[in-house]
């Protein structure tokens, strides 16, 4: 079964439902809404579909984004989901080191974290920045000039953005823009980003919301690069409060949502905090307060005026 609904999102970290739902069809001033795909049944096989409907196919040398998980963290996305997509599109799981300490912050205990996790014996892993780093430009920013990326960002043709959508402890959540900024970054590009464009060797002191803004920069200049050649995908399940990057993460305390997929990184980062809002399930409070709290709308705000995506968008489900 196929269903359509338009959804007018509105704007602010303090939305806590989804507003303004109209029957799919109805004329839009702003024109064609981009589309999110739903399939709320979490499975290998809904992940392909939820990729051919997208109508973009990989080509080439294919990077695919996925976080690899923190020794200790156990919610990352499990191999044994995602391997059938990798394979189809003969992707390379692509990674940077971390900025921050802990068991990936160099190449050596990167590969090995994921080996421990699984992911070595279904494709094959770069850690992108092992051998040095690039710098993309950013278009229009009010922190970045400029992102930094792992070098090997620049020899793919083609990327996926496979992301866990979940809470994070600075970001209120992460999800597609949170994975294509900070974790296509190089250790320095993660600095960077942190410290809102002053330094590449310490975090800063940015406010809050330079912090998030820098992170919709950084995800602009890695849009603007691969131009067609991206799709993204995000899995909303072990919805804990915190990150894959945290080595010991609060268990979730909501159930999980589904497979959601589109064009448009904004929509599709709106979509899931949309569905979070929406869900029955009390457990929910505890996400949406770890977005709240931590500003967590404004990424997307700042993201839609650089003019990377839509908050509005078309909501089709594919189950």
């Amino acid at each position: 079964m196929l269903m359509t609904m338009t959804l007018a999102a509105s704007g602010g970290a303090g939305a806590q439902n989804v507003r303004n739902a109209v029957p799919a069809g109805t004329p839009s001033e702003e024109g064609a809404l981009p589309k999110v795909y739903l399939c709320r049944e979490i499975t290998s096989e809904n992940l392909i579909r939820i990729y051919e409907a997208l109508g973009r196919k990989a080509h080439g040398r294919v990077a695919v984004k996925v976080s690899t998980g923190e020794p200790g963290g156990h919610n990352f996305l499990q191999p044994a989901l995602i391997k059938d997509l990798v394979q189809q599109v003969r992707g390379t799981i692509v990674e940077c080191n971390t900025a921050y300490g802990g068991g990936r912050a160099d190449t050596e205990s990167h590969l090995k974290a994921a080996a421990d996790h699984g992911f070595t014996a279904i494709a094959a892993v770069d850690i992108m920045d092992a051998e040095g780093e690039a710098e993309l430009p950013v278009t229009g920013g009010r922190h970045l000039t400029r992102d930094i990326v792992g070098k090997n960002f620049l020899d793919y043709d083609f990327t996926v953005i496979l992301s866990h959508f979940k809470g994070h402890a600075m970001g209120g959540f992460g999800g597609a823009i949170k994975n294509m900024s900070i974790g296509i970054a190089s250790s320095n590009g993660k600095r960077l980003i942190h410290s809102a464009g002053a330094s590449t060797t310490s975090w800063g002191n940015p406010s809050q919301e330079e912090f998030l803004e820098s992170m919709a920069e950084a995800a602009k200049a890695v849009a603007d690069h691969c131009g067609d050649d991206i799709v993204y995908i995000s899995v909303a399940n072990n919805l804990s409060v915190d990150c894959d990057c945290d080595s010991s993460p609060a268990d979730p305390e909501m159930g999980d949502i589904g497979i959601l997929a589109s064009l448009d990184p904004v929509a599709l980062d709106r979509a899931c905090t949309d569905l979070v809002r929406s869900s029955d399930d009390h457990g929910k409070i505890h996400l949406i307060e770890r977005i709240d709290s931590r500003h967590g709308m404004h990424t997307l705000d700042h993201a839609e005026a650089l003019g990377m995506g839509s908050q509005r968008y078309e909501l089709v489900e594919l189950d």
